[in-house]
């Protein structure tokens, strides 16, 4: 039954038979045992023994007993069982023919193997000739024999496990297969074994102060630094002797854990080389250096699914932009921006390696692959068990203190290019043609990055980029709305009316405040008028249209690019469990009993639903209270402006100081700013501390894979973050001034503060200052702790470090002092800009510049993401991703709910539809139909009817004042009642609101139906790449095939003059 495996088979071929009952073997019982011991330990330098050996030697014992008990058949003891045996010349081919001189003939002399063999268990060959054989076919056998081409094999499994003797299988097999080849291949490895012994014996020799600063090589300056492990051991003097004791115990504990972890790091293949803490900056840091030879990253790069190149590509790349002559300023270089030529790739087998173009061992595997396959065994080596359990995982190791980093290294300097023998220094280039600011305008170098980074924050900085450049038509819209509204700004008949003084100047507008505040004209918010009218007017909702039909385009067009960069960075067959669907090393520490996987068919750890539904319940309510926690701050902030309003109100009456500032600083505006700028605050503020909240929560739900980890963080920080950063903005678009009353009978919050009026000319010009000041106090507060964060807090650790300045700082130290990026770090980035996408996006019918700020921000976004990752933080691990993962189901999402909330805020916050209805049902004026609005829309009231606790403590010789609303006025029998008008202006929003989302709705499904997720040129490049590779595929095995059944008629026939010479001679010799 053959075992699954992967390209090869990895079962057990047991092959030959039982001998005959009754034939016992033969010891050399005459010899001394310690003679025979010493010869066979000075054959053993010559020659390991093979797994065939080490199986023999464990099933001698089971075999002599199977002997033992077929005594009774010792009868039969001449009869032949095999067919084999039935050959008329079987002992003649079998038994070793000796010289007419009584000793071995040239084709019978014992290699060294035999000779260790015989001296070990005393057997004959013919004795030997019927063993029973297990054949390990992990590698390819220049016999040909047939394998299984089934996806998993028995070493890749254990691979995945983290079973540290894997590799000592692999090289075993290894050296069994190397044994095949010819003697003078011998020799000449023979001579590079030696040279490399030699070079590696000079290494212990090596002085460290004579090393570069940043060779990244072990001491021997041959073998390449994959990874670093870090701890400190510096046990400091305590007056308290019980402190003391307990530090010493933890740090043996440490020690042990460190020591056992080292160990099985060894055993899976890893090389691994210590700086002692004498040769660090601070004098008590340790330094574990990692490399993984070619056995290790052959074997793993199967595991992983690794692909490499077989064949340089045919295909050519696509041809230029339509417009490339105007756009060449913005490119890079051609060698910059594809640094590596296209090649057809497959998946890595270590059975084919002849397959794939290794030109040199060293650098097939780029930097970023082999710090992933590292980190790979990292996160899954033992290093012992622990109350019970199974402890495994440098991220245990590393939150046990018992390290205390964990990181690749760069490949320098990144402001210098490297010296040889260092390979090329990828730091100095991306530095050169990326982290600079002085290159905004330039194009990425997404390749270079992908290289460098992995495909998982390449594919961050492909999204990013891919937005910036979208944003560019969406600001150029904006910003001629915004010019439109400039130029109209004083030829708007609403902003002239209210500034008249003859029509705004006698209007008195009804108090906004009980009893503190007074009457007021309505020309005083001339000013405000004027910029309410800069971002609501007639543009307004054709650039609410615009934006939603622009979201579409963008996560259409985002689509195919996301199409074209799996098939340029070969992600087309990349599948998700092989690295999201991984079990996460915590979630198999914690979990008790296993289950059996219905699709793979294996036993996997698993976790009961009851024992978890605990923290699920934990984590709904938690995120639960902190978004109520979000609402009960805005209510205080509601609180604190209709508090501070009338404070605002009667300073400003009556501090002459202020009479200068009154005409654009009025109490309304007074009260929006300050009410923005303390919700801006309370907002950073609770986001600081939910972060932290809900990755500990998402760490206690104990997440089965990685990807569901990541969904489930992402899910509870965006809602807590959408609720944070949007909760005003909705209030001030669709709650504040829709609840307020009418003088005489207000709406009260808590029975205490009267609810917020809108200004005159609606809330839209308090919603562009809210969004305004959110939007962009998170941008520059984002950069400038993104910039400023990591350049202050590298400065403290070195300068802290550096208290020996005469010995050497190594590269691994300066990476060392390098802040760490994090495995939630990409996840903080997608979140950010998802976060200004909706700003961009539910809310741009209020503020059209909105687009042209988030552009802005990107441009600097982009540099300073590239900067810090580049110069002011440690490597990251490489990871794979072929897409933005569940950030675009966010981003689908927020697209549905932007055009409904563009056409709320089109309908019930601007003045727009208003106006409309005005223009056409109600003006009576036809050279300026808009002539009288002002009037219209305000609504009469009959002082006397003020009740006291609302009349201001002044009294005035008005009768009437004006407010807001389409009611009634006193004398009408339903005095104070919405009037006809009201209901009009209601439906017709209703209508636009209705109308807009079918036309918007309408417009994003045929683009959707019309654009294609895959382009058309892509679909055939990824049809012709699998073309060509099945038949370089199929042309190398049939090559193979070729050449073993070659082999295997050569070996035939020189085996077949072997056995005709031993019968000649053992004819002869009788």
């Amino acid at each position: 039954m053959a075992a699954p495996e992967g390209g090869a088979a990895a079962g057990l071929e047991v092959a030959a038979g039982r001998e005959g009952p009754g034939r016992q073997r033969k010891s050399r019982s005459g010899e001394d045992p310690r003679k025979l011991e010493s010869e066979a330990t000075e054959l053993g330098d010559q020659e390991d023994l093979t797994f065939r050996e080490k199986y023999w030697e464990g099933s001698q014992g089971r075999y002599r007993e199977r002997t033992e008990k077929h005594k009774h058949d010792s009868a039969q003891e001449d009869e032949w069982k095999h067919p084999l045996e039935k050959k008329a010349n079987y002992r003649e081919i079998a038994a070793p023919a000796e010289s007419p001189g009584g000793s071995l003939s040239l084709w019978d002399s014992p290699t060294p193997r035999e000779r260790k063999r015989d001296l070990l268990t005393g057997e004959s060959a013919e004795q030997l000739f019927r063993r029973p054989k297990i054949k390990f076919s992990i590698h390819s056998s220049k016999a040909g024999r047939p394998r299984s081409d089934t996806s998993f094999s028995i070493i890749n499994e254990l691979a995945k496990m983290g079973d540290p003797e894997v590799l000592e299988m692999v090289k075993e097999e290894e050296r069994r297969l190397n044994r095949d080849t010819s003697f003078v291949l011998e020799m000449t490895e023979s001579m590079s074994s030696r040279e490399t012994s030699f070079l590696l014996s000079e290494a212990g020799l090596f002085d460290k102060d004579k090393q570069s600063k940043d060779s990244i090589f072990f001491r021997d300056g041959i073998r390449q630094i994959d990874f670093v492990l870090s701890y400190v051991d510096d046990v400091k003097k305590e007056a308290d002797i019980k402190i003391l004791t307990t530090l010493l115990y933890f740090t043996g504990k440490a020690e042990e854990r460190r020591q056992k972890f080292e160990e099985n790091l060894r055993k899976t293949g890893l090389e691994l080389e210590i700086e002692d803490k004498r040769n660090s900056e601070d004098g008590k840091t340790y330094f574990v250096k990692i490399h993984a030879p070619w056995e290790v990253l052959v074997t793993y790069a199967e595991v992983l699914g690794i692909k490499r190149p077989i064949k340089e590509s045919d295909i050519p790349r696509p041809e230029k932009a339509p417009f490339h002559f105007i756009l060449g300023p913005l490119k890079l270089p051609r060698n910059v921006k594809h640094p590596d030529p296209e090649y057809f790739t497959v998946q890595f087998s270590r059975h084919r390696q002849e397959l794939f173009l290794i030109e040199d061992k060293s650098s097939f595997f780029p930097s970023s692959a082999r710090n992933r396959i590292v980190y790979y065994i990292l996160t899954r080596c033992p290093f012992g068990i622990e109350d019970g359990k199974k402890r495994f995982g440098i991220e245990r190791l590393l939150t046990s203190h018992t390290y205390s980093a964990a990181y690749p290294l760069h490949d320098g300097q990144y402001w210098k290019p490297s010296e040889p023998p260092n390979p090329t220094n990828q730091r100095y280039i991306l530095f050169q043609n990326w982290a600079r600011f002085s290159y905004f305008y330039k194009e990425q170098p997404l390749d270079l990055i992908k290289n460098y980074y992995g495909e998982k924050i390449g594919m961050y900085f492909v999204f990013l980029g891919f937005y910036t450049e979208m944003l560019v038509l969406a600001a150029i819209v904006g910003l001629a709305c915004f010019i439109y509204g400039l130029f109209s700004m004083h030829s708007s008949t609403t902003s002239i009316e209210v500034c008249d003084p003859e029509i705004g100047g006698q209007i008195i507008m009804c108090p906004l405040c009980d009893l503190l505040c007074d009457f007021w004209r309505l020309n005083t918010t001339c000013l405000s008028s004027k910029f309410s009218h800069l971002f609501d007017n007639e543009s307004t909702v054709f650039f609410a249209i615009f934006m939603g039909i622009w979201v579409t385009l963008f996560l259409e067009f985002w689509k195919q690019r996301q199409a074209r960069l799996e098939y340029e960075w070969d992600l087309v067959d990349f599948e998700e469990e092989q690295q999201q669907l991984q079990l996460r090393p915590e979630f198999e520490a914690m979990c008790k009993q296993r289950k059996m996987n219905p699709v793979t068919q294996e036993m996997e750890p698993h976790m009961p639903l009851k024992s978890r539904i605990p923290w699920y319940f934990l984590s709904g309510a938690t995120v639960t209270l902190w978004m109520s926690l979000v609402i009960a701050c805005l209510v205080a902030v509601i609180v604190y402006r209709l508090s501070v309003f009338a404070t605002f109100s009667s300073f400003m009456e009556t501090e002459a100081s202020l009479k200068h500032v009154k005409s654009f600083l009025t109490p309304q505006i007074a009260t929006a700013l300050s009410g923005s700028c303390l919700n801006f605050i309370v907002i950073l503020i609770l986001n600081f501390f939910y972060e932290k909240i809900s990755a500990w929560i998402t760490k206690m739900e104990i997440p089965r894979t990685y990807q569901e980890y990541e969904s489930s963080l992402t899910l509870k920080m965006f809602l807590f973050q959408f609720v944070n950063f949007y909760s005003s903005c909705f209030y001030l678009a669709f709650f504040k001034g829709k609840f307020v009353g009418y003088p005489g009978k207000y709406t009260y919050l808590f029975n205490v503060w009267r609810s917020e009026e809108c200004d005159p000319g609606g809330c839209l010009i308090e919603l562009t200052t809210q969004l305004t000041i959110i939007m962009t106090g998170k941008q520059v507060f984002g950069n400038i702790q993104e910039a400023i964060y990591p350049l202050a807090l590298n400065w403290w650790r070195r300068r802290k470090a550096r208290t020996n300045s005469e010995k050497l700082y190594s590269r691994w130290e300066q990476d060392h002092d390098l802040e760490t990026f994090g495995s939630l770090g990409l996840f903080y980035e997608y979140l950010e800009t998802v976060i200004q996408f909706g700003f961009v996006t539910l809310f741009v019918a209020s503020f059209p510049l909105a687009p042209l700020l988030a552009l802005l921000n990107n441009i600097i976004e982009v540099r300073v993401d590239a900067w810090k990752l580049t110069t002011q933080y440690r490597r990251p691990v490489a990871a794979k991703a072929h897409s933005i993962g569940v950030w675009q189901d966010i981003l689908h999402a927020m697209a549905v709910l932007s055009v409904a909330s563009n056409a709320f805020i089109v309908a019930f916050t601007s003045d727009i539809i208003p106006r409309l209805v005005y223009f056409y049902a109600y003006s009576s004026n036809a050279s300026e139909p808009l002539k009288g609005y002002v009037n219209n829309s305000l609504s009469i009231f009959l002082i006397a009817d003020l009740p006291n606790t609302t009349a201001p403590l002044d009294k005035r010789d008005f009768t009437t004042c004006r407010y807001r609303d389409h009611r009634y006025p006193p004398d009408h029998q339903e005095k104070y009642s919405h009037n006809m008008q009201f209901w009009h202006v209601l439906a017709a929003k209703m209508t636009f609101i209705i109308v807009m989302e079918h036309v918007v709705f309408l417009v994003k499904f045929l683009l959707a139906w019309m654009i294609p997720d895959v382009p058309k040129d892509v679909l055939e490049r990824i049809k012709r790449e699998r073309l060509m590779t099945v038949k370089i595929l199929h042309d190398f095995e049939l090559q193979k095939l070729k050449e073993n059944l070659t082999i295997d008629s050569s070996e035939f026939a020189k085996e077949f003059i072997i056995q005709e010479n031993k019968v000649e001679l053992a004819k002869s010799t009788i």
